[in-house]
């Protein structure tokens, strides 16, 4: 039998919509290994969120309340979530392999003398025995992995498993966690917090993003490809390369060390499509890539390529389609 605790993780007083994925691959393991489905919100207002992990399919849902939890703090999260793992007595805690699921993975592991499996996109039960499956190799290969230790936590990929629909005939028990937040645990405070002139919407929620890579002029250039986004109604991205030259900030990278995304159009402007890339957009319905060098690896993965300077793509395209599309920009979206 295997005890699973999902981090249910919050936006805007609901679940993210990784926290449902997330209870929905628990849910499908109980269900072939036993045990029960549990649940922990951290953070501030999470009465909503916890009847919503429950409605998802939670039978227990731990709440760890205090102000001091409303920012992200890696020390104090790091130590409610193994009081909350202790508690419920489970073996697998669950989390997005999201920001916050990249920097909390191994220290998990590590408190709880557990094994760590990042990347999960799907599983396998066999002989009684759970198999992680990964992809591997920049995604060119899918490994398929045990844990060593009685105790594992995984790290799920964005955007790999179907979100869970709440139910709202279901029950389970909310009970508050007996963990005392302190001031004096926190290492680092946040000190000021600068929303981008590039945002919007997050990258992981939206249906059409606009990306661009080094290929581009620069900072400047990446004004072109936000009214280009405006137009279709999606949001900027970036590839590494573009964030690291600081032509725009780290929270637009797409890719293995940035977001996972899966919308239903993406446009890659001169973005190469190193591997870290493409793990990025495995999920993507529809690539269409612009790039004025036909051997990039970019067009490999595209449904569309068009081998062009982006300057004499974007700007007419963008013109086009404000006409055919009429002056509420921000109000349509590609079809």
């Amino acid at each position: 039998m295997s005890n699973v605790l999902v981090y249910a993780n919050q936006l805007g007083g609901n679940l993210s919509s990784n926290a449902r994925e997330a209870l929905t691959l628990s849910r499908r393991l109980v269900r072939a290994t036993g045990g029960e489905v549990g649940a922990v919100l951290v953070g501030s207002e999470v009465e909503q969120g916890a009847r919503e992990a429950i409605a998802c399919g939670a039978s227990k849902v731990y709440t760890i309340e205090n102000s001091l939890l409303v920012d992200y703090q890696v020390e104090l999260y790091l130590d409610a979530l193994c009081a909350a793992f202790q508690q419920f007595d489970a073996n697998i805690l669950m989390l997005p392999f999201d920001r916050k699921g990249k920097d909390l993975v191994g220290r998990l592991a590590t408190r709880l003398n557990a094994s760590a499996i990042t990347e999960v996109t799907d599983t396998k039960n066999e002989d009684g025995q759970v198999r992680w499956i990964r992809p591997i190799y920049g995604n060119k290969a899918f490994g398929e992995y045990t844990a060593t230790r009685g105790k594992v936590v995984v790290g799920i990929r964005p955007k790999s498993f179907e979100q869970a629909v709440p139910d709202e005939t279901r029950t389970g028990s909310i009970i508050p966690v007996n963990y005392k937040v302190s001031e004096e645990n926190i290492v680092t405070k946040l000190v000021e917090s600068i929303e981008s002139s590039l945002s919007g919407m997050r990258l992981e929620d939206a249906r059409i993003i606009v990306s661009g890579g080094k290929g581009i002029d620069g900072r400047e250039a990446f004004n072109d490809l936000q009214a280009l986004a405006d137009v279709l109604g999606g949001v900027v991205g970036a590839s590494r390369a573009a964030c690291d030259a600081g032509w725009v900030p780290t929270n637009l990278q797409v890719g293995q060390t940035g977001a996972v995304v899966a919308p239903d159009l993406y446009i890659a402007v001169g973005i190469s499509g190193a591997s870290q890339h493409l793990s990025g957009i495995t999920n993507a319905k529809t690539v269409i890539a612009i790039n004025n060098d036909s051997e990039a690896p970019i067009f490999k993965r595209a449904n569309i390529g068009v081998v062009a300077d982006y300057k004499t793509i974007i700007p007419t395209l963008t013109e086009e389609l404000k006409k055919k599309l009429g002056t509420d920009q921000r109000s349509h979206t590609c079809s």
